[in-house]
């Protein structure tokens, strides 16, 4: 089997990778604008954005993994959003009817659900509220109508993970659990709000898994269970680090929110990104808990929610792993 890792230089693409190098009847490709740091043997160079670089990268009658997206809070120009998560979603899928691509696994979002009520699974309402989430969404549709036309044998599977966290990544998980380790973490609010959380190597161990079914649609949130709530993870995270889970000073919800406006002031002024914005606070403070199918599927995720939160947080600030690479991402 030939498989096609667009986007595969990034964090979830080189645990993929990974995965992949050590199966005996796969051949993988990454194709990426940027070079991969782990497999650069690997690599084939290609935008999204020009389907001629596509044309010439994708293998013939491959698995095509798709992760290449903008997805930062802050991109700029805006219409990024919409050149590369839409328009590259359908320069691949016009590269995958000409090269007989009959498996497309697209990673999506759980922001296609916008703000979405506790317990949201795959038939929830689409209601995105930023950019990221609505062109997710229309890549989504993209690749249902290239199903569509040979529904038979082709096979979609879209998977919408929630917050992505794990060895190596400096998102906003890791941004959190850095400010606990430092010890100026500031609870927000009463701390009770929930958060689904999914781990890198199960996330590539389920995408390994779909690229196995059968032609069709499959629609999977992915969620690492049980569900934190923001009170016991950083309980957890303190106790892993030796301290105590006992949480101190708590600053109430209004009060970070207009701090995070203050930022958000001085952002527009100066141009310069910064760890705390409004809607970072609002996100930090709100529940933000889905249901999967993943149970129907068959797959069982090789690491547990707690194994892998240690697993990071002992990597990232007990175990010294300056010689490696980082990835940044939301």
């Amino acid at each position: 089997m030939n498989v096609d890792i667009v986007g595969g230089s990034g964090f979830i693409g080189t645990r993929l990778s990974r995965r992949l190098s050590q199966a005996e009847t796969i051949r993988f490709s990454i194709i990426d604008k940027a070079p991969s740091a782990l497999f650069p043997e690997r690599v084939k160079i290609a935008d999204v954005r020009s389907i001629d670089s596509l044309r010439a990268t994708v293998t013939a009658d491959s698995v095509v993994v798709h992760l290449a997206a903008e997805h930062r809070d802050d991109v700029r120009p805006l219409s990024l959003y919409d050149e590369v998560n839409v328009q590259g979603a359908k320069n691949l899928c016009v590269v995958a009817r000409e090269k007989g691509v009959k498996t497309i696994v697209f990673t999506s979002t759980v922001a296609v659900y916008g703000f979405a009520p506790i317990g949201t699974d795959e038939s929830g309402m689409i209601a995105p509220f930023n950019d990221y989430g609505r062109t997710k969404y229309e890549a989504e549709l993209a690749f249902k109508a290239w199903q569509a036309e040979a529904p038979s044998i082709r096979t979609l599977v879209i998977v919408r993970p929630t917050v992505v966290f794990g060895e190596q990544n400096r998102g906003n998980v890791f941004n959190l659990l850095r400010q606990i380790a430092s010890g100026r973490f500031v609870m927000v609010g009463d701390g009770k709000n929930r958060k689904s959380m999914a781990y890198v190597e199960n996330i590539a161990a389920f995408l390994e898994f779909a690229i196995t079914l059968k032609p069709g649609v499959h629609i999977y949130n992915y969620i690492d269970k049980p569900d934190f709530t923001m009170n016991n993870l950083v309980g957890t995270v303190n106790r892993m680090l030796g301290k105590s889970a006992a949480i101190g000073f708590r600053l109430p919800f209004v009060v970070g929110f207009m701090i995070g406006k203050v930022f958000d002031l001085a952002a527009a002024i100066t141009g310069r990104r910064f760890a705390i914005s409004s809607i970072r606070v609002k996100k930090f403070c709100a529940n933000s808990v889905y249901n999967t199918a993943l149970e129907t599927s068959g797959f069982l995720p090789p690491v547990s929610l707690s194994d892998a939160l240690e697993r990071t947080v002992r990597h990232e600030f007990i175990e010294s792993h300056d010689h490696e690479g980082v990835f940044y991402t939301e």
